[in-house]
């Protein structure tokens, strides 16, 4: 039996809640085999009352002016909080990847009972992709909520680089 904390989550789920909601904006981007560029993004956490958080990302390749070019990254799972804050997340993408990721989860500001600030720290536990798909071997993502918005950063190791920064983001709650 799930105890529930405030709002009715389950109360594995209260130190994840700061993630909760849909959250915008616009990230950067790079990597050694590819130039530089700026994209949109749109993300979403969600739960149906059960012990984990359903996950929803989709990003797009914008101009120099902010106008979308074209659809980029999509990914979809579920993130599943472990006691003692911390988190599996498991991951799929249309690219021909499916991920296991696992970290941690730090609550670092609390104001009126509700999280104000908080990280998540995960790396890569196992990746399984299929035949098509280009190599990939590891990766390292960090989720913060700093001043009420949503920061993130992921880096990985591909195509015969090392770890290496690829894609970061500042998104907003909408």
């Amino acid at each position: 039996m799930t105890s529930t904390g405030e709002a009715g989550l389950p109360q594995e789920l209260m130190p994840l809640s700061w993630l909760l909601g849909t959250w915008v904006g616009v990230g950067v981007g790079g990597y050694p085999t590819v130039e530089d560029f700026h994209f949109g993004q749109e993300l979403s956490f969600s739960t149906d009352g059960r012990p984990f958080l359903s996950y929803w990302s989709r990003t797009w390749l914008l101009d120099e002016q902010g106008n979308q070019i074209r659809p980029l990254a999509m990914e979809t799972g579920f993130w599943r909080p472990r006691p003692d804050n911390q988190v599996e997340v498991v991951l799929a993408h249309p690219t021909g990847y499916a991920e296991v990721w696992v970290g941690d989860i730090t609550v670092t500001d609390i104001v009126d009972a509700t999280i104000t600030g908080a990280r998540a720290e995960l790396r890569t536990d196992v990746i399984a992709r299929t035949a098509s798909a280009k190599e990939y071997t590891a990766g390292h993502r960090l989720y913060g909520l700093v001043q009420g918005d949503l920061l993130w950063a992921y880096d990985m190791a591909a195509v015969g680089q090392p770890l290496t920064a690829h894609v970061s983001a500042r998104l907003k709650r909408a």
